[in-house]
């Protein structure tokens, strides 16, 4: 049924040639362009007339200054974040490797459970709440942290430089700490998760939107992320809450911050992941009542 209501793609025409139809639009005044006014930007295109100084566009001389296509600063690299984040997962993994079980049971995400014989019971529901977190760092299988690692290195750099250096850290780590909620609101109490799935479906989502607002092929991503939603509800051992939890908090995020008007850019970016940030919060205090006595 939906199918048979499926709206037709909005035809626009280049603002500067009104007879010339295009899907394309600037990345700094989102006017629509056709091929003979596009000039290439670090992302996307701009219009001739915010490639120059602000003349005759409005702009403030300011506005000349390179920026991504959500307002951020255009860094000279543009992997620095997705390195950092790759390197201290690495290390962690190393640090595993080093000191065995006794570090896992420290970080690793679960609500409520006794690690050790005789032991105090543990958990997120205990105030360990930091484990939303250190868990998404977490890898324990040379696979598990080859295939993140290797998302990571696929997916952050791009996404990195059309968002800048910190709009893609505030989203990898929302992305991921909302899986990480999911994971300990509908799981049970004593079951483990670990990894960085949460937040690396959550750059899927994200490119995926930023594909679309970049009106480009999205088939390339939706195939890869399909097969990937396969293996999450087919394998076992996979944590699903962890995977949809940041698959829709990354693809929020990064909807807020593509589309975010540019009158009021940074209070709508920055305003979306305070309310992410607070949804996170609430569902952990839920289940954390739920679970104590």
């Amino acid at each position: 049924m939906e199918e048979q209501h499926r709206a037709e793609p909005q035809v626009t025409h280049c603002y500067r040639h009104p007879d010339r139809e295009t899907g394309i639009s600037c990345v700094r005044c989102e006017r629509p362009i056709c091929p003979d006014c596009m000039v290439p930007a670090s992302v996307g295109f701009q219009c001739p007339e915010c490639v120059k100084s602000g003349s005759g566009t409005g702009h403030a001389p300011s506005a000349s200054t390179p920026r991504t296509i959500a307002g951020g600063v255009i860094a000279a690299d543009r992997r620095l974040v997705t390195k950092v984040l790759l390197g201290v997962n690495v290390a962690v993994f190393v640090a595993v490797l080093v000191a065995g079980d006794r570090l896992v049971n420290g970080l690793l995400l679960f609500g409520q459970a006794v690690t050790e014989p005789y032991g105090p019971v543990e958990g997120v529901a205990q105030g360990q709440w930091y484990r939303l977190l250190t868990s998404m760092f977490l890898h324990q299988e040379i696979w598990h942290i080859a295939m993140n690692m290797l998302g990571l290195w696929f997916l952050g750099p791009p996404l990195e430089a059309a968002l800048g250096r910190l709009r893609f850290t505030a989203l990898y780590l929302l992305a991921g700490l909302g899986g990480s909620a999911l994971t300990f609101l509908v799981s049970a109490p004593g079951q483990a998760s670990l990894g960085a799935s949460g937040a690396i479906f959550g750059l899927f989502g994200a490119t995926a939107v930023l594909m679309r607002r970049m009106n480009y092929d999205m088939r390339p991503i939706l195939i890869l992320l399909g097969i990937n939603l396969v293996f999450t509800f087919t394998w076992q051992g996979i944590s699903w809450q962890a995977h949809i939890g940041g698959l829709v908090a990354g693809a929020l995020i990064a909807y807020a911050m593509v589309h975010a008007p540019r009158k009021n850019r940074l209070l709508v970016q920055f305003g979306s992941c305070a309310v992410m940030a607070a949804l996170i919060v609430a569902a952990c205090i839920v289940r954390t009542l739920q679970l104590l006595p």
